[in-house]
């Protein structure tokens, strides 16, 4: 007798926005600018909910960003793994290479943050082959 598998998907909900309109306005709620990301939307919530608690709860004084980043990046190593970099201040550039679905880049305040994830590979203890030019 083969068995036979029903699968049951509940209709959609058309009065529910679409994740990326959540996500908007969560950030507007929050007084962030999302400005690239390469992340899930609940990822970025995160971030963002993680930023906006941490520069709240030094209001009263000057926020240390190094401090920040630090938090950003142990959570997210904590909860998605391991390899994840956080950089946080007010002008910096970057270039960065990142895995899929592991980058982004928001404002909040006066501050800009960056956070990504990268590959972890060992490195061996062949030579490297030379650089050509």
């Amino acid at each position: 007798m083969e068995k036979q598998v029903i699968k049951y998907h509940s209709p959609p909900d058309h009065n529910s926005p679409p994740e990326h309109l959540k996500l908007a306005a969560i950030a507007v709620n929050l007084n962030i600018r999302l400005r690239s990301a390469d992340m899930p939307f609940a990822l970025q919530e995160r971030a963002l909910r993680l930023t906006r608690s941490f520069l709240d709860s030094s209001a009263s004084r000057r926020p240390n960003l190094t401090l920040l980043a630090r938090s950003i990046k142990k959570e997210f190593d904590r909860c998605y793994g391991l390899a994840w970099h956080c950089v946080a201040g007010k002008s910096f550039g970057s270039f960065v290479t990142h895995s899929p679905g592991g980058f982004v880049y928001f404002s909040v305040d006066s501050y800009s943050i960056l956070l990504f994830k990268t590959e972890v590979q060992l490195i061996s203890s062949d030579p490297l082959p030379a650089c050509r030019r």
